[in-house]
């Protein structure tokens, strides 16, 4: 079974716990919330996309905050998306589709968003490149930093294998080759930091913001570890 089959194997397994597993569980995407919210306001946007949408959170969210503002969730698992359904968004709000080829056209909303969803794809850079290209105004992304991760030590060794162009090679080994690790709180995961997005959302946006989602030093990259990346186009 490839990773792909395996990731949503596992959600469609868990989909009966998703609610309880995700939500509430994860206060660093809650905090994010409330900045995207307020960056919807700032930039007076009228449309929303949420990449990796699960069943509907951030869909939630935006309709309960900013009752005027059209919102859009793309997600791919049918098992989530008729949770969605059943807690009353429609079709219309919430479709099936991959973050990788968004079926959607350069600049069809104000802000594209994803939460918690990149650490869990093979090639992130595929999904922010679909959600600069769609994004008319900014994109917004709240995710893990795994450079940020762990004791003083820990993230001090992988700092620096990063630094050295072998982080690559020594997840690979941690992972026996297979590139990613499964649990049973978060599924297939693989190594992502939301800085590893950095060059690409700067060669398309004119200004990009940080905020850590969980405390952490002033040193985001080296001791947030989960934070939130804003871009501006």
């Amino acid at each position: 079974m490839s990773d792909l089959e395996l990731q949503r194997a596992y959600y469609a397994s868990t989909v009966a716990q998703y609610e309880a597993l995700h939500f509430g569980q994860d206060p660093e995407h809650d905090f994010a919330l409330a900045w995207l919210s307020g960056v919807v306001s700032f930039l007076q946007a009228e449309e929303l996309l949420d990449v990796g949408a699960g069943t509907g959170r951030v869909l939630h969210y935006m309709k309960r905050t900013h009752p005027g503002l059209r919102v859009v969730g793309i997600e791919p698992i049918a098992e989530l998306r008729r949770v969605g359904y059943g807690n009353g968004l429609t079709e219309q709000e919430l479709i099936a589709g991959d973050g990788g080829q968004v079926p959607y056209a350069d600049g069809a909303f104000d802000i594209v968003c994803a939460f918690a969803v990149l650490h869990h794809v093979r090639h992130p850079e595929c999904v922010v490149s679909e959600m600069l290209r769609v994004a008319k105004k900014a994109v917004f992304i709240s995710d893990s930093n795994n450079f940020g991760q762990g004791s003083w030590l820990v993230r001090s060794v992988k700092q620096m294998l990063r630094v050295l162009h072998l982080w690559k090679l020594a997840d690979r080994i941690k992972t026996h080759g297979r590139g990613y690790s499964i649990s049973k709180e978060d599924g297939l995961s693989y190594s992502y930091s939301v800085f590893d997005s950095l060059p690409l959302v700067r060669s398309s946006c004119r200004s990009v913001h940080f905020m850590n989602t969980r405390d952490s030093g002033p040193s985001l990259f080296r001791t947030a570890g989960y934070a939130a990346l804003l871009g501006l186009k």
